[in-house]
């Protein structure tokens, strides 16, 4: 929904899943056009085969000069426009009036939105009535008439203004909230407290006691649950978050992430057994070579997700990794250096930069939502 840039996909209130238009599969697997095609009373939209040569549609697409909306977004889009005026395919061209004549949504129908009350028409609607009757009188009428009528109809279309909207995509409102700049936080803590754990340790700065191995991986497990609980009570359909495991798009960084993070658990879990097993600390070292680079893949790997919705400005930040990366250092440094001095002062400060990448995180994800796609 978010990758969206034509902001066509919503959450269904009835099923609590995404929805959009799937161009009629189930009439086209049986050979039919879909439905928009057989209803369409001007036979103005055509369907087929794009990638048969010889099909109506393309021979349609090679023998005009079409234009498509927002290629720009790297969508790729196949619905193609013959002849377009810039009214038809440029929403801003247009004044957003938050309603329309054929708007089927209701208002803010996303994950957080509420439902607002049903909004009036703000079109003119009078003038548009009164230019349909005429245009209806002029074909009946004699030439004399008719040039008259078209005179009148003219002049209403000069007062009116400019183009109307006639169906308006109602916006969703926040469909990430602060579940998921929470679990952008969550994660930072559960991978940076690791990584700059074991980074000091290398390094020679610092030498890791028993009870600091027990702080760092609980600190990693403890938040690490916390994620992927925020995670899936994000999720509209929580019971759905198996597809993810079972039924996986590798296309998706949700999905990639979801592994990485599973990746990461393991490792955890592996360290928190030697430790309660009491085995030799050199086993941690050797499992700290598949641990640093999951939990870098862990605090970073979001960053490709929002990259991955073209609709909104995540997608225009080349340098999403890299803050992504810098943020999970610092976060684990503000962790793990208080749990490693001890001192009043060293968690302060601490709690201070975390409130602070806190905050940053909310405005990351919330900001980019308020931006109109249309």
């Amino acid at each position: 929904m978010q990758a969206c840039p034509y902001d066509a996909l919503y959450i269904d209130p009835n099923k609590g899943t995404a929805a959009k238009c799937n161009y009629c599969a189930h009439r086209i697997e049986h050979s039919y056009e879909p439905a928009c095609v057989i209803v369409c009373p001007t036979e103005s939209i055509v369907s087929g085969d794009l990638d048969d040569p010889d099909s109506a549609i393309s021979n349609l697409v090679a023998s005009h000069e079409t234009t498509v909306r927002k290629p720009q977004s790297g969508a790729i889009p196949n619905l193609y426009y013959i002849d377009a005026s810039e009214e038809m395919l440029d929403p801003y061209a247009t004044d957003v009036t938050g309603s329309g004549m054929w708007t089927e949504q209701a208002f803010g129908v996303g994950h957080f939105a509420k439902y607002a009350d049903s909004r009036l028409d703000e079109a003119d609607t009078k003038s548009m009535i009164v230019q349909l009757a005429l245009e209806k009188k002029a074909k009946q009428s004699s030439p004399r008439d008719q040039a008259i009528i078209r005179d009148v109809m003219e002049r209403l279309s000069e007062e009116s203004g400019g183009a109307k909207r006639s169906y308006d995509q109602p916006s969703k409102g926040v469909l990430w909230g602060w579940e998921v700049s929470t679990y952008i936080w969550t994660k930072g803590i559960a991978a940076g407290t690791y990584v700059v754990a074991i980074l000091a340790m290398l390094s020679g700065l610092v030498e890791m006691s028993d009870d600091l191995w027990a702080m760092t991986i609980g600190v990693g497990i403890v938040f690490l649950a916390i994620t992927g609980l925020l995670l899936v009570i994000d999720l509209d359909r929580p019971e759905r978050f198996l597809y993810v495991m079972l039924r996986p798009n590798w296309d998706s960084w949700l999905v990639k992430g979801a592994y990485i993070l599973s990746g990461y658990g393991g490792v955890l879990a592996l360290s928190a057994g030697v430790m309660i097993l009491d085995l030799d600390r050199s086993f941690l070292t050797y499992l700290a070579i598949a641990g640093v680079p999951l939990a870098l893949l862990t605090g970073v790997y979001t960053a490709w997700l929002l990259m991955q919705a073209k609709g909104r400005s995540w997608s225009e930040d080349s340098l999403l990794p890299a803050k992504f990366l810098v943020e999970t250092l610092a976060i684990g440094a503000a962790v793990f250096f208080p749990l490693y001095l001890m001192e009043p002062l060293a968690f302060v400060l601490g709690g201070t930069v975390l409130v602070g990448i806190l905050a940053h995180d909310n405005k990351l994800v919330m900001k980019p939502q308020m931006e109109p796609l249309l």
